[in-house]
């Protein structure tokens, strides 16, 4: 099966083909079956799963090492540094690389990560286990634009929605897995668990999926610079980036700090209690299928509207969380299904656009992407961490509505002065030059610097 996707940069210096090459063929590429769809979807959610384990599990970590609360809240901001890291290095790999052997060794590499994790005597060495995890976490994000790749265009939305609602999905059961199997045994049983599923679907991608070859044949440094070149010269990707980290941030502090909420008064739950509040998750991760099928229907642009309308309107109800009782439960639980159902739909909307604007090279924007989306989740894991023992579950509620907000700024920014949304063609290997889409190769061509100043 072969990708169809070039190279976008001319600081690559790499081979690149007209537009219509470089993504013409994904109008008559067989669908993907539903059954590889959905394994995708499964790996990519027991791998980001790896990271978020964690999360309800930290008071019980904490004490278990003799650490405080605040310290045990760097095992989440380590994991999203490691996450963040191998979105930028080892990401752009999967369009140098043959994807099944990359996807496998990442997957066999995370097993024995997530093992050292389960095995660690003290905080440090679970800091450094889990920072390795993080970095072999990122295979989730080589496997979605390799889903978008292999999809024919009629099918791209609704695939990358499906395999995109598995790692959301993956995301909130990870906190519910979590909780019970520590009820059952402790929070080092978890780890094991999670080492065993990594190893076994290792084995089967390996068995079921065709080899991947790799869609671009250039040096790693040039491949790195690429990605640069593209955040430089793509507005809409930068604002796309903008967005995905306030997205990301939102999602951070909400489920940060909903463990020591649920774990101190006025709540005081256990970890499979606290583990339970992932499932309301599942109900807005489960709507990124639709997300897409908007998508591909040319309504991307109405879903980020609303998904950051609902944003930015989930934390004052989740505020109410914070006054305990049958009340606060409530609260908790729409806010969470609210929140959750805006950060898929947007996430979605955001990859919809950017694999459209520049179909040549997914997995790079799809690196650029979601480095700032993990930067942000670093960025908010952190002050999260900090404030809380200060400000309470009150104090980052208002946290995460001015992230929220500031998201909505950057949108309406876009909506002002809209950025170019239709495909970027792919440049002339002969110069330093950018082909508008909808023009052969050798016509009308526009310089990166015009470009750059169009998009603005």
């Amino acid at each position: 099966m072969t990708d169809p996707e070039f190279v976008t940069s001319s600081v690559a210096h790499a081979r690149a083909v007209p537009a219509a090459a470089a993504d013409g063929r994904g109008a008559n590429r067989p669908a993907l079956s539903r059954a590889m769809v959905l394994l995708l979807a499964v790996v990519c959610g027991a791998a980001v799963a790896n990271i978020y384990y964690a999360q309800p599990l930290l008071p019980v970590i904490s004490r278990a090492l003799g650490v405080s609360q605040g310290a045990g809240g760097l095992v989440v901001t380590v994991s999203q540094i490691g996450y963040a890291l191998s979105l930028a290095l080892l990401v752009p790999l999967g369009d140098v690389l043959e994807r099944r052997r990359l996807v496998t060794v990442l997957l066999g590499l995370s097993a024995v990560a997530v093992l050292g994790a389960a095995a660690s005597p003290s905080l440090g060495f679970l800091l450094v286990a889990i920072a390795v995890v993080g970095v072999t976490s990122a295979v989730a994000q080589i496997v979605v634009p390799m889903a978008a790749s292999l999809a024919p265009d009629h099918q791209r939305g609704s695939a990358v929605g499906t395999v995109m609602s598995g790692l959301l999905i993956g995301i909130m059961i990870a906190r519910t897995v979590a909780g019970v199997l520590a009820q059952i045994g402790n929070w080092r049983l978890v780890f094991v668990f999670a080492a065993v599923l990594m190893a076994i679907l290792a084995v089967v991608l390996r068995l079921v999926l065709r080899r991947v070859p790799p869609s671009e044949n250039t040096t790693y440094p040039q491949l790195l610079r690429s990605v640069l070149a593209l955040v430089r010269t793509e507005s809409l990707l930068r604002r796309r980036m903008a967005l995905a980290a306030v997205g990301m941030g939102c999602f951070t502090v909400l489920w940060t700090a909903s463990s020591f909420l649920l774990a101190g008064r006025p709540y005081g739950f256990g970890p499979a209690v606290i583990g339970l509040f992932g499932l309301a998750g599942v109900v807005g991760a489960a709507a990124a299928a639709k997300a897409g099928r908007l998508a591909d229907r040319g309504h991307g642009r109405r879903v980020t509207t609303g998904g950051l309308a609902l944003l930015a309107v989930s934390w004052p109800v989740l505020a109410v969380a914070g006054v305990g009782g049958p009340t606060g439960v409530i609260a908790l639980t729409v806010g969470i299904i609210a929140l959750n159902l805006a950060q898929q739909a947007l996430l979605i909307s955001h990859q919809s656009a950017i694999y459209r604007r520049v179909p040549h090279a997914r997995s790079r924007v799809t690196t650029a992407l979601m480095v700032s989306a993990f930067a942000g989740a670093t960025v908010a894991s952190a002050l999260t961490a900090a404030l809380y023992p200060l400000v309470g579950w009150l104090g980052v509620s208002v946290l995460g509505l001015v992230i929220a907000l500031v998201g909505a700024g950057i949108w309406i920014l876009e909506l002002v002065l809209p950025s170019p949304a239709e495909p970027l063609a792919a440049p002339s290997a002969a110069d330093d030059t950018v082909v508008p889409a909808g023009r052969p190769v050798g016509a009308g061509r526009v310089s990166s610097s015009r470009e750059e100043i169009g998009c603005a």
